[in-house]
């Protein structure tokens, strides 16, 4: 609210590389339905690949992690789940149910976000319920130090500014304060600064960019997980969000770092989609160019570990086998023995 407070009083200018990432979106936008027409099994594929990374990458970004040999069984299978991590995890596949069902037809109400949160929480007392008690955001460190990174809102006023907020994004939109994508992430971005639930926080943020892109007209994280690229980019997530909520309080922080990082987020997303579409012609195919897309976006040296990771819908087998024609085709080369051996890009 404190973000859309700034854009209500005048937004006369936006930085140049906004700009930039608003024109290539409404580009990518355009080609959008031309894609989705081509090759419905393709897309199926990728759906169905998406929804896993997703429910991965979402709560993992949090450290709820469940394990790797699960993972199918937690969100594809029906049968009883073994921790509250795997309920978690299982309830943030059910939230993506609902939105990718729904789609714009599901509000953005404060019903939607509590449901959301108590989906995403799984058995655990407060789910689905504002926070009781005031709860800055600490970091951590490993040698036990820590510092506050945030003073959130007192959990008195909590309501007061989450109804505030749901009421100024219908207002910015109706009123054409600033665009859309901009919009969106401004309510993000206040979203995270109130941080209305005990826990939970980052996660419900996720499913409400995805809910809203939908509501906007951008479906692509229908068939590229906007959570693993987020999870990917998770060092420029935090470091965004901090310097954008400095001020936040008092009206006086600068939102365009983490505008900008939600709008890369987005044209990334719609970079890998037309990718995949266009090179995908079988499911081992989507697999495949699963595989090859983490091989590409990963930094340094890698392990197989790292490329399950990031690629849960594939089998350490599939991963092996693309690792080895990779290495025969003289693009990577293996550093080492065995499960932990790391590997090497040719550049």
């Amino acid at each position: 609210m404190m973000t859309f407070k700034q854009f209500a009083g005048k937004l006369e200018t936006i930085p140049a590389s906004t700009s930039w990432y608003l024109a290539d979106l409404g580009e990518s936008r355009g080609r959008q339905e031309l894609y989705t027409r081509q090759a419905p099994q393709k897309l199926k594929i990728l759906r169905e690949h998406a929804l896993i990374e997703s429910a991965v990458s979402s709560n993992r970004i949090e450290g709820v992690t469940v394990d790797q040999r699960r993972i199918k069984a937690v969100l594809l299978g029906k049968e009883l789940l073994h921790d509250r991590n795997e309920e978690e995890v299982r309830g943030y596949r059910q939230a993506l149910d609902l939105i990718h069902a729904e789609g714009a037809a599901l509000p953005l109400s404060e019903q939607t976000i509590l449901e959301f949160h108590r989906l995403t929480r799984g058995e655990i007392w407060d789910a689905g319920k504002f926070k009781e008690k005031d709860g800055d955001i600490i970091e951590r460190y490993p040698d036990g130090k820590e510092r506050i990174r945030f003073i959130t809102v007192e959990a008195a006023k909590t309501p007061a500014y989450h109804a505030e907020l749901l009421e100024m994004w219908n207002n910015c939109l109706r009123e054409r304060w600033a665009h859309p994508l901009i919009a969106l992430a401004a309510f993000n971005l206040d979203f995270l600064c109130i941080h209305p639930f005990r826990d939970g926080n980052g996660r419900v943020s996720r499913l409400l960019l995805l809910l809203q892109c939908y509501h906007l007209g951008y479906e692509v994280g229908r068939y590229i997980s906007l959570e693993r690229l987020i999870e990917e980019n998770k060092e420029r997530y935090y470091e965004t969000l901090e310097l954008s909520s400095q001020g936040w309080h008092e009206g006086k922080h600068d939102p365009w770092h983490y505008v900008n990082y939600l709008l890369f987020i987005l044209k990334t997303a719609y970079r890998e989609f037309e990718s995949r579409v266009g090179d995908i012609s079988s499911e081992k195919g989507a697999k495949t160019a699963t595989v090859l897309e983490a091989i590409r976006s990963v930094h340094g040296d890698f392990s197989i570990k790292d490329i399950q990771k990031r690629c849960p819908a594939v089998g350490i087998d599939l991963i092996r086998r693309i690792l080895r024609q990779e290495r025969e085709a003289n693009r990577l080369e293996c550093l080492g023995r065995g499960p932990d051996a790391h590997w090497r890009k040719h550049k």
